[in-house]
């Protein structure tokens, strides 16, 4: 699997890949955030966000540490909901439906929008049973045989199914940190999430399972709608369609990542992309 597409130079001499116009704007939107506030106790993290999300493209989000990425992600299947205090203000839409109104069933939103976090987290398991575990838990299965196809399935869709299709049944802790990493992904993908949702998926990595992860990003869009969040412009570059700056809790800009990354509207988005700040 590769990706070779054609790409333009940025600003910051950072690779772009064209942006894809025509698909974004037919593209249905998936995500509707309108005028979203978080707070940590009393301290607001995030202010006054709105976005749209469109299906079946990756939207990256990029910014300096702290500056409340990957808050926002983690807000769009509550995964901020564990933490004592925290509250949110505006709407957040998933096929129009606000996932924070009384009576949401937050386990099936968390098997609709999925989750792999930047640092690979397999479990005590096989590598079978890694990705067996939803399936299991959810009923998704009801056979045997239905279960052996649906593991299979996703480590297909993860890439890495003939690298483990002789060891499915050996410890997932034995797994190089890459493997480990798109076992992960394929753990998510075994429930059949509707969107994949990536916090610094790659940040770990060596260079060579970067780059397999970013063409198993680029090649899951098809079926999924992706939403990263990274640190590493080039990645955000490469791999995604739209891309969205963050500043000190806001959202500074949000356009198509070929417009962010060669013309951004804003001057600090410049600064930030070619270096001058961040």
């Amino acid at each position: 699997m590769s990706v070779a597409t054609p790409s333009v130079r940025s600003l910051s001499g950072l690779v772009a890949r064209p942006g894809t116009a025509s698909t974004a704007v037919s593209a249905p939107v998936k995500i509707d955030v309108d005028r979203m506030n978080f707070y940590y106790g009393a301290k607001r993290a995030l202010d006054g966000i709105s976005i749209q999300i469109r299906a079946n493209l990756v939207t990256a989000f990029i910014g300096p540490s702290g500056c409340g990425k990957s808050t926002f992600l983690r807000s769009l299947n509550r995964m901020n909901d564990i933490i004592p205090g925290t509250r949110v203000e505006g709407t957040v839409l998933i096929d129009g439906q606000d996932i924070y109104t009384p009576g949401v069933d937050v386990v099936e939103l968390r098997r609709r929008v999925g989750m792999v976090f930047q640092k690979s987290n397999p479990f005590p398991k096989s590598i079978f049973e890694n990705v067996a575990y939803g399936l299991r838990i959810n009923n998704m299965a009801r056979s045997k045989a239905e279960l052996n196809d649906r593991v299979e399935e996703s480590l297909r869709q993860a890439a890495i199914f003939d690298e483990v299709k002789d060891r499915l049944h050996e410890s997932a802790l034995a797994l190089s940190g890459g493997q480990q990493q798109r076992l992960c992904i394929a753990r998510a993908l075994a429930i059949r999430p509707e969107i994949l949702l990536m916090d610094e998926p790659a940040s770990a990595l060596d260079p060579i399972a970067t780059q397999r992860i970013e063409e198993l990003i680029y090649d899951l869009k098809k079926t999924y709608t992706i939403v990263i969040v990274t640190h590493n412009m080039q990645q955000a570059a490469r791999v995604s369609d739209h891309t969205a700056f963050f500043w000190l809790g806001r959202l500074v800009e949000y356009d198509r990542t070929d417009r962010i990354f060669t013309a951004p509207a804003e001057k600090l988005t410049e600064d930030y992309v070619t270096g001058r700040c961040g």
